[in-house]
């Protein structure tokens, strides 16, 4: 004989004071990502959480973009997200580098294929990797740089998205020795005219001081 469904009143049911503020949270936290894989990371989520860490969270929805090479769901927001992930750690092991990247719903395939670009071990410097992410997403080297620059920026979202010129420097001397098709003497003459034109600015290379938009007819 079937035993009746338990019955529960008000009074007897439990529910956790910040159970509804964390589900809340994570709901705008989803909405806001837009994973192609809810559950993936969702795991990704609760993980960091749990330990205290920066979440795998986008600051805004955002659109994809025009000029990535291949379809690779690896967009600036997510790009974005890994560095305030990863950024503290300076130097972070493949192995965490490869979690991260699947919580984040992106193929794990496309990571592996990055890392070739360079002769990583099973530690890799965080900037590196960020500059062939934003390889990725950027059509050309100034492209790239740009993207690298909107990333690292403190400056408000539509600002001129500056950063130290060493930062920048090491970026772009990095992207263009990956690209291989730039001689040393023009990427050492283009940085010598841009760190002149910067001392001015407290040496913070802004987005305007080097990339020139392509007119669309």
């Amino acid at each position: 004989m079937p035993l009746p469904d338990t019955m529960f009143c008000a009074q007897q049911i439990n529910i956790p004071p910040e159970l509804p503020d964390i589900l809340k949270q994570f709901t705008k936290a989803a909405i806001r990502t837009q994973p192609h894989d809810v559950l993936q990371w969702s795991a990704g989520y609760f993980s960091a959480l749990s330990k205290g860490e920066p979440l795998p969270v986008k600051d805004r929805i955002e659109m994809p973009v025009a000029t990535q090479k291949t379809d690779t769901g690896l967009t600036p927001g997510l790009l974005k997200v890994l560095h305030k992930q990863l950024s503290p750690k300076g130097r972070v092991n493949v192995i965490e580098l490869e979690k991260k990247w699947k919580h984040l719903c992106l193929p794990v395939e496309q990571l592996r294929a990055l890392l070739q670009l360079d002769n990583f071990g099973e530690e890799v410097e965080w900037l590196k990797v960020l500059a062939l992410g934003c390889s990725i997403l950027g059509g050309s080297l100034m492209t790239s740089v740009k993207y690298a620059c909107e990333i690292l920026t403190i400056d408000p979202e539509g600002g001129p998205a500056r950063v130290p010129f060493d930062t920048f420097s090491f970026i772009y001397t990095y992207l263009a020795s990956i690209d291989g098709e730039i001689p040393d003497y023009k990427v050492e003459a283009f940085l010598g005219s841009l760190k002149g034109q910067v001392e001015r600015k407290g040496d913070l290379v802004g987005v305007s001081d080097f990339f020139i938009p392509s007119k669309t007819v």
